[in-house]
């Protein structure tokens, strides 16, 4: 003969397991937001760095801009100031 458990025992565990099943989408929600959190930052952290990359990239192209416009106009005067001695 089988021997009855106590109905506190009973109440006890299905209140457990009520509570474990309650939470459940609760605690999805939440790894849900804290992955999606990370990605996030991830994705403006990477944002960031090629937006600092590019602004690197750009400021040498300008400093090459600018050198070469003033090569060019050394190049000009170099060749100006010959044609006056070997003419003077």
């Amino acid at each position: 003969m089988a021997k009855k458990v106590n109905e506190q025992i009973t109440d006890s565990i299905t209140q457990t397991n009520t509570q474990v099943i309650g939470s459940a989408p609760a605690n999805a929600m939440g790894n849900l937001f804290t992955s999606m959190g990370l990605a996030m930052s991830n994705m403006n952290n990477n944002a960031t760095n090629s937006q600092q990359q590019a602004q690197i990239g750009m400021q040498a192209a300008t400093v090459q801009g600018v050198n070469s416009l003033t090569a060019m106009g050394t190049a000009v005067l170099g060749r100006a100031t010959e044609e006056v001695v070997e003419k003077g």
